[in-house]
């Protein structure tokens, strides 16, 4: 069912769900009706069949310049706002795959994003600091404009490294880039955020978002949503397993998918030499 949402968009087309945060007036700089409306809209396109692929870009030249400030004054003069803004969103979790959720390892205001059974790309089109710089890490991939601007932001307003950004950031970029990034929280651009392996890709301004949707649709068109779900699983899972507790994982997961409609589907569309046309069952 469609749902109406608050400071951002929903648009679905060719099995790819884009998620526009709209607030350009303000660089889309998050609100807490905006975190309660994106949680939503994954939701939906969680449970959605027509959607493979969810990709998430920000409204106008920004795409997320981290917490409201006019929020953050509430939060600096009142305990309740302080309270308010380290709950996590009350919104049950989007569905994961039948015996591979691990959302019980990723808790917060953003974990649940590791269950969403559905690559998750973060799109950074423009700015990206604080809050906004921290939620991406939980995607699955993220592509940036050469030209987007980065910044952690928090040692420059007096705060730390909130919503897991200490465990999550070493493990894109390493313990010494995370801790320059963090400490000095200096700006820097789309070309050297993906020569440290915070982003996959940055591509030019102009090319940006066909570049990223074409990505998208490859994968919407041509892979098998179970084994999106699967691999996505046991990536997420492994940082809390051994290394044959993960051989065991995927053998019992690769038993499962010989018996799957999608493994039908994959040799018969490569003998036959035609276009996929998956099921994701």
């Amino acid at each position: 069912m469609n749902q109406t949402f608050e400071d951002i968009l929903l648009d679905i087309k060719d099995r790819v769900a884009i998620i526009t945060l709209n607030r350009p007036e303000k660089l889309n700089a998050w609100t807490p009706e905006m975190g309660t409306s994106l949680r939503r809209a994954v939701t939906q396109c969680a449970k959605d069949d027509d959607v493979r692929v969810i990709v998430v870009t920000g409204a106008g030249r920004g795409f997320c310049a981290g917490a409201d400030m006019e929020r953050l004054k509430k939060i600096q003069q009142s305990s309740e706002g302080r309270s308010a803004a380290l709950a996590a969103d009350p919104e049950p979790a989007p569905p994961a795959l039948p015996g591979l959720d691990v959302s019980q390892h990723y808790g917060g205001r953003f974990g649940f994003l590791f269950a969403v059974p559905k690559p998750l790309i973060a799109a950074i089109n423009g700015p990206c600091a604080g809050l906004g710089f921290v939620f991406p890490l939980y995607f699955d991939l993220r592509f940036a404009s050469a030209e987007a601007r980065f910044t952690t932001a928090f040692a420059q307003r007096g705060l730390i490294a909130e919503h897991g950004v200490a465990w999550l950031l070493p493990r894109l970029v390493g313990s010494s880039r995370a801790l320059d990034l963090l400490l000095s929280a200096r700006k820097f651009d789309g070309t050297e955020a993906e020569r440290i392996g915070l982003v996959q890709r940055a591509f030019p301004q102009e090319t940006f978002m066909g570049e990223v949707l074409a990505y998208a649709r490859q994968l919407a068109d041509t892979v098998s949503p179970r084994s999106m779900a699967v691999m996505k699983a046991q990536i997420w899972a492994s940082a809390y397993q051994d290394f044959n507790a993960s051989l065991e994982m995927a053998n019992a997961e690769m038993a499962k998918s010989f018996a799957t409609e999608d493994f039908r589907e994959g040799v018969a569309h490569f003998v036959e030499k035609r276009a996929a046309r998956f099921s994701g069952r």
